[in-house]
């Protein structure tokens, strides 16, 4: 195998970073003051507009559609859900390929962002994702969301003021601190037990 080859392969396989042309390009910026700019460019404004068009679709579909009733009765009980007639296996299928199109447009649009492709590139994202989840109160949309604005928040924060090799720490140190003083998450609700 010539060398040429050899390195081809290479590059075509492992696990190594690699980076990826821009497809969106350009931004706006905000404010200015003091040569300091602050900027947004424009994939962060596209992810933020499919996001909330993506997270409004799906309030809709769990609030206002019948595959919605069905997933919110699952979620409260699946054999009374079944006694109902709602067919509880489709309901959980479905609801799994809802999550993973939502966790494949986060995929591409945090690759997008970020400009490369590494191995490791959604290990760090999935546990900040399930960290939000669990801040906000697991099974509450809106808590979710408010989780995950409040991680970035402390993340953003945190690294403009201290060391910004620790945000992650910073992130999961409150965490930590919700679930010892509010176990159910900021807006969850607590569990009630029945009999």
């Amino acid at each position: 195998m010539s060398i040429f080859l050899q390195n081809y392969v290479q590059l075509l396989q492992g696990a190594r970073v690699k980076a990826m042309e821009p497809l969106v390009t350009g931004g706006a910026v905000l404010m200015e003051k003091g040569g300091f700019q602050v900027t947004i460019s424009t994939m962060q404004m596209v992810i933020m507009a499919l996001t909330v068009a993506l997270m409004t679709g799906f309030s809709l579909l769990i609030a206002r559609t019948s595959l919605g009733r069905a997933q919110r009765a699952c979620e409260q009980d699946r054999k009374m859900a079944a006694l109902s007639g709602i067919n509880v296996d489709r309901t959980v299928s479905l609801t799994f390929v809802l999550g993973a199109g939502l966790a494949a447009v986060a995929g591409v649009m945090t690759t997008l962002h970020y400009g490369v492709i590494d191995f490791f590139i959604g290990f760090l994202v999935g546990l900040k994702a399930f960290t939000a989840a669990v801040l906000g109160g697991i099974g509450s949309l809106p808590g979710a969301m408010l989780g995950g604005i409040l991680i970035g928040l402390i993340e953003a924060f945190w690294a403009a003021y201290f060391a910004a090799e620790y945000k992650d720490v910073a992130a999961f140190s409150i965490l930590v601190l919700v679930l010892i003083f509010r176990p159910t998450g900021l807006l969850g609700r607590p569990e009630v037990e029945k009999v």
